[in-house]
């Protein structure tokens, strides 16, 4: 990522910029400082790390933005207008591919706009595309479907990215994401066919599979009367698992098969055919209509006290059943001022998709800052806890 190191800074007042880019405001925390930056319409935080002879500066990871061309220039500005001793830097980037936004690549909120908004008569999800052969045949071969693929591999949803690019396709979505989250974030009765292809079977620990009981009853949920789960995998054990989760459902209508031939197949696939192993096959379809999943709240905070949030504010973590809070850091905007502000670093929700958010505090208020957290049903609960510790309450 870029970044440069100075030895020494001019620490102008804020706030100042040019070119486009604004420094308002800063926030620090014992070693560190987070510069609230704007560059056109896109914000986020500059880090400044002080270690004693030097200040390391880059862009906050929590609220960087996709585009690198926006972190540069920031850099840059900052660089001209505030620096009195330069040591080192490394702003530019090489390679001009690494400034472009993977076209196919979004975020969870970049997900639900594209989705809410989507015109695809059918959506089709594929979790653990790996190389991505069978995705793109699905895309390729029909073009009226909104093929979405969940990929916890970073280079694999960048690899075919760029295949999905050279191919001119324009009905993919790519998720660098865990497939619990993304199935729900997806509406119920919107999903035609859902594909799991040889996923890890965690022989030691089952809680790691994709598949459960609680996986059967989201598969149930986002399917369309009539849609389908496929499972494809080279271990018994799993699928036979597989099917003893779908059975626990109230309806479960399954086919299976042994040996089955795809039109196409994945390099995985192509390995165990060649040293002659089983392949099966599980088909769900779902038969009922599921309502609606609807959550009620909002991520609002009411009246809070700075002075006591302060005072009792401490780096711990909050466990519950379903979701946890842990309080990370504490920032103080002004510290001239008695209630300058406040700017809380968090992370939260559940524990397979903790989100990390910053609070910030200020004028007897407080609110998310730059995002919010995703309406879920654990980030939801865990917010009203938060309410609770910033109003002071015992937790």
């Amino acid at each position: 990522m870029p970044n440069f190191v100075a030895t020494a800074l001019k620490n102008l007042k804020f706030p100042f910029g040019a070119d486009g880019v604004e420094f308002l405001w800063s926030a620090k925390a014992d070693d560190e400082s987070l510069i609230y930056t704007k560059v056109g319409k896109k914000e986020f935080f500059l880090l400044v790390k002080d270690r004693k002879t030097e200040f390391v500066v880059k862009s906050d990871k929590l609220t960087r933005p996709a585009s690198l061309g926006a972190i540069q220039k920031a850099l840059s500005v900052y660089k001209d207008l505030n620096v009195l001793d330069l040591k080192s830097s490394a702003i530019a980037v090489k390679n001009e591919k690494q400034l472009a936004k993977k076209e196919f690549i979004l975020n969870d909120t970049e997900f639900l706009e594209k989705l809410n908004s989507s015109k695809f008569k059918k959506i089709f999800v594929e979790i653990g595309f790996g190389s991505g052969r069978h995705l793109l045949y699905q895309a390729k071969t029909d073009e009226n479907a909104l093929v979405i693929g969940i990929e916890v591999y970073k280079p694999s949803c960048e690899q075919v990215n760029n295949l999905a690019l050279s191919m001119g396709l324009q009905n993919v979505i790519l998720l660098n994401l865990d497939a619990r989250l993304v199935m729900s974030l997806l509406h119920s009765n919107s999903v035609d066919r859902l594909f799991l292809h040889f996923p890890v079977p965690w022989e030691k620990s089952e809680k790691r599979r994709v598949v459960s009981s609680e996986f059967a009853n989201e598969c149930q949920r986002v399917l369309k009367s009539g849609g389908s789960f496929e499972l494809r995998s080279d271990d018994k054990n799993y699928t036979d698992f597989t099917i003893s989760c779908f059975l626990n459902l109230k309806e479960a209508k399954m086919e299976i098969y042994k040996n089955r031939f795809l039109d196409v197949s994945s390099k995985y696939e192509d390995r165990w055919i060649r040293q002659n192993r089983d392949i099966y096959d599980v088909i769900f379809t779902n038969s009922i209509v599921s309502e609606q999943k609807v959550l009620y709240g909002d991520f609002e905070f009411g009246t809070v006290v700075e002075k006591d949030i302060l005072s009792k504010f401490e780096n711990k973590t909050i466990k519950k059943d379903d979701y946890f809070i842990h309080m990370e850091r504490i920032y103080k905007k002004d510290s001239n001022k008695e209630n300058g502000g406040l700017l809380l670093r968090v992370a939260f929700g559940s524990f397979y998709r903790p989100e990390h958010c910053f609070i910030l505090v200020e004028n007897s208020k407080a609110s998310y800052f730059i995002k919010k957290p995703l309406l879920t049903y654990e980030n939801l609960k865990a917010h009203s806890t938060l309410k609770e510790y910033l109003s002071c309450s015992t937790l």
